[in-house]
């Protein structure tokens, strides 16, 4: 019989913490990633399941997540492990029909439970679920330094954010269109939290919270982690303008994003334009 890591999905999974954990967005055990798995992969894994754990209440309810399962990295784990032990660092779990529990059916063999920012990935699957039509089922959650170092010195404001990043790289529009959503610091874990990223995630796949790091969505692990790094690496670009003590020459105009858009056919979200 085939092994848990022989499935794409697992493999691909493992590789995408791994590639956070290469970038240096997940010292210790930061960051976590969960996937909403589709019903060809479920019917793989299910000779892996065991069915005799309890129920955990979430403390939030989403209800077209009613009987979801998803692959998600453990609450205090590391996720450069991830590919040295999955069975230790990794789980799948099942969400109730009533949408508000999950029990583990697979994973953290040595104890645990998924992500403290479960409730977070949970309605933030489900909101960015129902606003593509079923196609999102990625949501990661990383500590990229130059965005966090961003929130020290920007408005909190989603405005703000977009036209920074917008005006740092000519592939960020075309990337995230609609721009990038802003949290302010709120102590991560809790509903609160979740319920503030979850409103954001209605019209946004990217969402960075203050101080901490990004949250981002994506239909699958290539295109998710590829918005991340974008995010991060524009971030990257800003804090070396402003680092070169050189005045600002010249940018990326409001005239230059809207060409970009009818070139590339994308819908610029206007409300960040002038």
């Amino acid at each position: 019989m085939a092994g848990i890591r022989d499935f794409e999905v697992m493999r691909s999974f493992i590789r995408m913490c791994n590639d956070g954990w290469q970038q240096g967005w997940h010292e210790r055990n930061g960051g976590n990633l969960t996937y909403r798995l589709r019903d060809s992969e479920i019917a793989q894994f299910e000779p892996f399941f065991r069915r005799d754990r309890g129920w955990v209440p979430m403390g939030v309810t989403a209800e077209n997540l009613s009987g979801a399962y998803f692959i998600a990295t453990g609450s205090g784990k590391f996720l450069r492990n991830a590919d040295i032990a999955p069975e230790d660092n990794l789980c799948i779990v099942e969400i109730n029909k009533a949408a508000d529990a999950w029990r583990i059916l697979w994973g953290l063999e040595q104890g645990g439970r998924p992500t403290s920012e479960l409730p977070t990935h949970f309605l933030n699957h489900s909101v960015r679920t129902a606003a593509t039509k079923g196609q999102s089922r990625v949501i990661y959650h990383a500590h990229t330094p130059a965005v966090i170092a961003l929130t020290y010195i920007l408005p909190l404001s989603a405005r703000d954010f977009t036209r920074a990043l917008w005006q740092s790289a000519t592939e960020c529009p075309v990337v995230f269109p609609q721009g990038v959503g802003v949290v302010d610091w709120m102590v991560p874990g809790g509903t609160e939290i979740a319920k503030a990223s979850a409103e954001l995630m209605k019209l946004y796949d990217a969402v960075i919270w203050a101080h901490h790091g990004i949250f981002c969505a994506g239909p699958d692990f290539d295109l998710s982690f590829g918005l991340m790094h974008t995010i991060e690496k524009a971030a990257d670009i800003y804090l070396r303008i402003l680092g070169s003590g050189q005045r600002i020459r010249q940018t990326i105009s409001d005239g230059n994003l809207r060409d970009l858009a009818a070139a590339f056919g994308i819908t610029l979200n206007e409300e960040f334009l002038d």
